[in-house]
């Protein structure tokens, strides 16, 4: 992702083909490391707005790690996370919703309410909520990513 980072689009998206390729051809279609490749190869399409082309390989990629870990795994809440957001950038607000709040809900569960994760799943659906005009929604959700955030700073605040 580095190449990304720098803008070498075409750079990080040749070598995230060739390590999916390697990556499959050793795993095989359905192996959960290669969920990291797919989700890889997605942001870069979706960093060069090509979200019809990176829609797939996420969906692919939840699917793997759905079938391997369970839907209530964590990984997979990232990768929920992840699909809603591109979700969201394509105007598809009730589909993304329906991820994130699955997100939220196996991050909850497996943190409880005040973790981090979940302060992140709250930053996507304020995201949502302010693209469809649920300003009031959107101001509650960041207000408790942003409590979450700061309860987690203080924690880390040597005494």
């Amino acid at each position: 992702m580095v190449l990304a980072d720098q803008q070498k689009y075409e750079e990080a998206e040749s070598s995230a083909r060739r390590a999916l390729a390697v990556w499959e051809k050793a795993l095989g279609p359905e192996h959960p490391n290669l969920a990291c490749g797919l989700e890889t190869l997605g942001r870069v399409l979706r960093e060069q707005r090509r979200l019809d082309e990176a829609e797939p390989l996420l969906r692919r990629a939840l699917a793997i790690l759905e079938k391997a870990f369970g839907p209530e795994h964590l990984a997979v809440a990232a990768y929920l996370d992840s699909l809603s957001m591109l979700l969201v950038e394509q105007n598809k607000y009730a589909e993304a919703e329906l991820l994130a709040r699955r997100a939220l809900a196996v991050r909850e569960k497996r943190f409880g309410p005040d973790h981090p994760g979940v302060a992140k799943t709250l930053d996507v659906l304020t995201e949502l909520c302010e693209k469809v005009g649920r300003t009031a929604e959107a101001q509650e959700l960041s207000a408790r990513a942003k409590s979450i955030r700061d309860k987690n700073a203080q924690a880390q605040t040597p005494a």
